[in-house]
């Protein structure tokens, strides 16, 4: 019992090492993005706002129309401190996301020595899979899923006497919120590979619930989409249900373990 006992606390105080080290790295990143906040936040964050927003370009060219056909984002800070929470909290998420392949390496150190030898295979791999996509997700949704979302609400009318305008902590919660989901989104192949790499998952499971995961994976857009309207939801779900059918690919056709 004290044996017992005592491979818990031993456990819990590793536990505890490891998360601060973890906040350690993201207390040192986000210094370091409290520093350059004024850049990220005017050439990053605020980017989509533009008309020359790569993919607003893109899709215009495609169009036929230019860039600055009555494209025009407003946003304000409406409470006094905004400007300075918002400054502070973009920071620890710009920390987050730059920190991530450390926080994840902090974390799997920890879960590490609880496993058997032959589900660490692989795992080298998995962690470079993961990191990738993860940068991908985000990226789908800073460079395609948040400006199109910006565009096509900034440019809806419901009346021209309503001039649009945006708040500061409205734009800052979708903005973080869709790059951080869609990142976390983007992980769908890897919990598939490791799935059936452990036997759990086959190939044609995909095939048997296809039905039953477009229903599910259009909840989960709506769920991640912050505005509610139709044409987010349908940006979201493109890529979700691509990915669900790359996660197919990427786990054994027979119920035969992978080696």
């Amino acid at each position: 019992m004290a044996d017992k006992e005592s491979t818990f606390w031993d456990h819990l105080d590793a536990l505890r090492r490891v998360l601060v080290r973890v906040v350690a790295v993201v207390a040192v990143l986000g210094v370091g993005a409290f520093v350059a906040m004024p850049w990220i936040f005017d050439n990053v964050i605020m980017a989509p706002c533009s008309p020359s927003f790569p993919v607003y370009e893109l899709f215009d060219r495609i169009a036929g129309q230019t860039t600055a056909d009555g494209f025009e984002v407003d946003v304000v800070s409406l409470e006094l401190a905004s400007q300075l929470f918002v400054h502070l909290s973009a920071s620890c998420w710009v920390a987050l996301i730059v920190g991530f392949p450390v926080v994840i390496y902090l974390l799997w150190g920890f879960v590490a020595p609880g496993l058997y030898e032959h589900e660490r295979r692989g795992i080298t791999r998995a962690f470079f899979f993961g990191n990738v996509m993860f940068y991908l997700g985000v990226a789908a949704g800073y460079f395609l899923i948040f400006p199109l979302t910006v565009r096509f609400l900034a440019d809806y009318r419901l009346s021209e006497a309503i001039r649009p305008i945006v708040s500061l902590d409205s734009y800052m919660d979708n903005f973080f919120t869709l790059l951080l989901m869609m990142g976390a989104v983007f992980e769908l192949p890897l919990l598939a590979w490791l799935l059936g790499k452990m036997g759990v998952l086959r190939r044609d499971f995909f095939g048997r619930y296809r039905r039953h995961a477009i229903v599910a994976l259009l909840v989960v857009a709506a769920l991640i989409t912050p505005t509610g309207d139709p044409f987010t939801l349908f940006i979201v779900f493109i890529p979700i249900y691509t990915l669900w059918e790359a996660s197919a690919r990427l786990v054994p056709a027979s119920d035969k373990r992978l080696p």
